[in-house]
């Protein structure tokens, strides 16, 4: 299980229900990394940032509290609990899921995740919601960085972490 992500330099993902940037180039990684695989969110994130367009050739998964939750595309799956998304990634076992937020999403899954591809933009916004900081986290590790780009006046970079072994 792999973690995806777009960050501020504090580890923010999100501020009043939105992205913070939309960076083109980080959206199409999204899309490249993401395609043919299954994707992981909370309720929220589906809604707001794809309930509105269906992630052609992707599975998602939605983890909700929500018992009357109804998916928004055909083919999406709802789970209840971190173990149901557990079991059900399991069946899907050949394929490689992404956990793609928000914050609580990010929390619940870290402990099962072994890679993130985060992008790291070089910019505080005010964000309200945030991801675990894995450069503080000592069981992780940087394996790739890419030079820096530019988008306008944002600084970023991609980042590939793993999990150390044990």
């Amino acid at each position: 299980m792999r973690i995806i992500a777009a960050v501020d330099s504090s580890w923010g993902i999100g501020a009043h229900g939105e992205l913070l940037v939309s960076i083109p180039e980080d959206m199409k990684l999204f899309r490249e990394e993401t395609m043919g695989k299954t994707i992981i969110m909370g309720r929220k994130t589906y809604e707001k940032v794809y309930g509105l367009h269906p992630l052609v050739g992707r599975k998602a998964i939605v983890l909700t509290k929500k018992k009357d939750f109804k998916p928004l595309h055909e083919g999406d799956i709802v789970a209840f609990s971190v173990d149901e998304v557990l079991e059900l990634t399991k069946e899907l076992s050949d394929e490689e899921c992404y956990v793609c937020g928000g914050e609580s999403i990010y929390k619940a899954f870290l402990p099962y995740c072994n890679s993130a591809d985060i992008t790291k933009i070089d910019y505080k916004y005010q964000a309200d919601r945030h991801m675990p900081d894995l450069d503080s986290d000592g069981d992780w590790h940087i394996t790739a960085e890419s030079e820096e780009k530019t988008y306008f006046n944002l600084i970023y970079s991609f980042i590939r972490y793993e999990r150390k072994k044990k």
